[in-house]
């Protein structure tokens, strides 16, 4: 696999054309724009508006609103009248799913309407149904008479528009001849942008959205490829990783997809979509944004040079885009003890600002001391190797835990296979004594500080058996502002001269809030893992960052944490690296919950019984369970699930497994129970340990 940027050294924006929604313009380089979306039933006009209201004071540069029917749509137009009553003018968006009428209704009325390809016209029943040719060009001739009327409608009130197709949501007719695929959602999209197109309408900003970030990355590249092939041009892109969850996990997940993304210049506006209330959304927003300072203003003109479709051939696509892209191929190391070769990444928790390093300070990582038995307990989130830089443990370790010191260090340590030494990479090639079981050499990629720019010293990293060379674990690193770029190139540079040694990824935080913290690690390091690279994390804070983040004790978004939430740095970082490695589907060590973010069509308080099957559920270690607010959420973009609970109306609830409908109609006061009873019967069940 390819790199995707033109540039991997240097963050350069994608040129893109330009829209307007409502005379706030996206793409064209204006800066990327942050919106969110209800989650009130909307037709009760005060309270959305109300909503609305806290949600642009949050930052919201668009409000998003569903219109499920014609009723909610005709509402739209009570909502922007009393916010525009109330001094409020930022541009609404309509959600259109299966009603065409209800976005004709719309576009008369909002800024702009949001259809999802997969369910404006077309069919989605899962059924598997075999189309011959002509029934396929009579199904997008179907389509295109359905869809003009609304592309004329938008061209008369200067309405933009939304393709947004969503990986669990394609049509019947898409799915039966590329299947629920990257390559799916990128022609369920350009269907309804070559009609579009042949209409003169261009006010489009196209998403690609899935709760699978590995997926959402291949789709949202294969569409900036295709549109380029077939247009020479690119629509502004609209970015979200759908159905992301709540707390931490939907942070990092969402900073992943997101982040991976704006890493390689690609996104005009952003949505982080979590089960908390919608302002809280908007910070989330503006941390991952604030890390592209030149996408925050025009650029100058040097700055903004577009991307030619020359250029693009450099944006290379995995060649199996078109099926399915579950997991990312894995550069191809060799192992060294547990670490590389087809081994499950390893986490290195560093322990090194800590004064004296106690059996107490491991229980954050994942390993808990009982004196009274002289026994260690080791959870599923235990880190393999702890590095302590000059210190020495005046302690028995757990059996699987391993140190990292410095070369000093290392020498006076007694049992060398609990202890290896880690080198800059000069210092490794100067010294008179190194490891003959594992060396951990550190390579600031691309420092103008280091002999590794200019290669000489990779050569010495062969896999054909020189000696000390075969037990070295690189540790790749970057100090240059583009640091995820520079490790990549790094990672390619290993790839052209065929060295094999498998490679930590090491991510430093300079930030202070603990949002900052999760969207720097998950973007620096989850970018490099979605496309293969990494056989492991070590991931720090800088010491005022470090020193601030234990005082303070600041937890998301500004709330502050209580009981387990108070965590120390150490139990912070350590739980955010597994998190990565969950949500990148590189290293899974917990429950996977797959949850969207509520809106008006919600039937039942998403995020009280989200937060109840956590309670229930988190000990079952690689289940992943969907929690849908509604049938328009539910059996398409749960597509990953293993299980599923889906409102199908006022207090009840529909069970799934995978896509299949076990129960209907449970009540909802009885069905957490009747899940756990569902996973019970699949043999999915175990129980929790006290």
């Amino acid at each position: 696999m390819q790199s995707y940027c033109e540039n991997l050294t240097q963050y350069k924006r994608l040129a893109t054309k330009e829209v307007s929604v409502g005379g706030l313009l996206l793409g064209n380089f204006h800066p990327i724009r942050v919106q969110t979306m209800t989650t009130t039933d909307t037709m009760d006009t005060i309270a959305t508006v109300e909503q609305s209201i806290r949600c642009i004071e949050a930052g919201a540069e668009l409000v998003r609103i569903t219109a499920p029917s014609k009723k909610e749509a005709e509402n739209l137009l009570q909502i922007k009248n009393e916010l525009h009553r109330r001094g409020y003018k930022t541009p609404l968006v309509a959600d259109i799913h299966f009603t065409p009428n209800a976005a004709e209704i719309a576009a008369r009325i909002v800024e702009k309407v949001r259809i999802n390809p997969g369910n404006y016209v077309d069919k989605k029943k899962f059924e598997t149904i075999e189309y011959t040719d002509a029934e396929y060009i009579e199904e997008i001739e179907r389509i295109r008479d359905r869809f003009i009327p609304l592309l004329n409608i938008c061209k008369e009130y200067g309405t933009a528009m939304r393709i947004g197709t969503n990986h669990g949501s394609l049509s019947d007719r898409i799915m039966s001849r590329y299947g629920d695929t990257p390559m799916g959602m990128v022609e369920s999209a350009m269907e309804f942008l070559r009609i579009a197109r042949a209409e003169s309408y261009h006010n489009i900003v196209l998403s690609m959205k899935a709760s699978n970030p590995q997926v959402m990355v291949q789709a949202y590249r294969l569409l900036v490829k295709t549109m380029f092939e077939e247009f020479n041009e690119c629509y502004p892109l609209h970015l979200g990783v759908t159905e992301a969850g709540d707390g931490e996990d939907g942070r990092i997940k969402s900073a992943i997809g997101i982040g991976t993304l704006l890493e390689d210049g690609l996104g005009d506006t952003i949505r982080v979509s979590l089960t908390e209330d919608p302002e809280l959304e908007i910070p989330v927003c503006r941390d991952i944004i604030k890390r592209y300072p030149q996408a925050s203003a025009h650029p100058s003109p040097p700055e903004a040079e577009s991307i030619s479709a020359q250029g693009l051939n450099s944006y290379s696509i995995r060649e199996d885009s078109g099926v399915s892209v579950s997991s990312a191929a894995r550069r191809a190391t060799f192992p060294i003890g547990n670490i590389g070769g087809t081994q499950v990444p390893v986490v290195i928790a560093d322990l090194s600002k800590l004064e004296n390093i106690t059996p107490k300070d491991l229980q954050g990582i994942g390993y808990t001391y009982h004196e009274e038995t002289d026994k260690w307990t080791i959870s599923d989130m235990a880190a393999d190797y702890i590095f302590t830089g000059h210190q020495l443990l005046n302690f028995s370790l757990p059996g699987t835990l391993k140190v990292i010191a410095y070369p000093a260090t290392w020498v006076e340590a007694a049992d060398k296979t609990k202890y290896f030494p880690i080198f800059s990479a000069k210092g490794f090639n100067e010294a008179g004594l190194v490891s003959d079981t594992m060396n951990f050499v550190m390579i600031d990629c691309f420092s103008d500080e280091t002999s590794i720019n200019d290669f000489t010293d990779l050569e010495h990293f062969s896999s054909s058996g020189k000696g000390a060379q075969d037990k070295v674990v690189l540790c790749l690193s970057s100090t240059r502002q583009n640091a995820m770029q520079s490790v990549r190139q790094m990672f390619e540079e290993l790839e052209k001269r065929n060295i094999k040694n498998p490679a930590i990824l090491i991510v430093d935080s300079n930030w202070q809030t603990a949002d900052e913290h999760l969207i720097h690690f998950a973007t620096e390091a989850g970018a490099l893992l979605l496309d293969g690279y990494g056989d492991g994390v070590c991931f720090g804070m800088s010491a005022e960052a470090y020193k601030q983040f234990n005082e303070d004790k600041v937890g998301l978004s500004g709330r502050r944490y209580t009981g387990q939430g108070q965590e120390k740095a150490e139990q912070f970082i350590n739980n955010t690296a597994f998190s990565i490695l969950q949500a990148t589907r590189t290293r899974i060590s917990k429950t996977e919950y797959i949850s969207c973010p509520s809106c008006g069509r919600t039937l039942f308080d998403l995020q009280e019984t989200t937060a109840k099957i956590r309670s229930v559920t988190n000990h079952l270690k690689g289940l992943k369970i969907a929690i849908m607010g509604c049938i328009v959420n539910g059996p398409g973009e749960m597509a990953d699930a293993d299980f599923g609970y889906v409102g199908s109306g006022p207090g009840k609830i529909t069970l799934y497994k995978g896509k299949e409908v076990v129960k209907r109609n449970v009540a909802s006061e009885v069905a957490v129970e009747e899940l756990i009873n569902l996973l019970k019967d699949n043999d999915a069940w175990v129980e929790p340990q006290l």
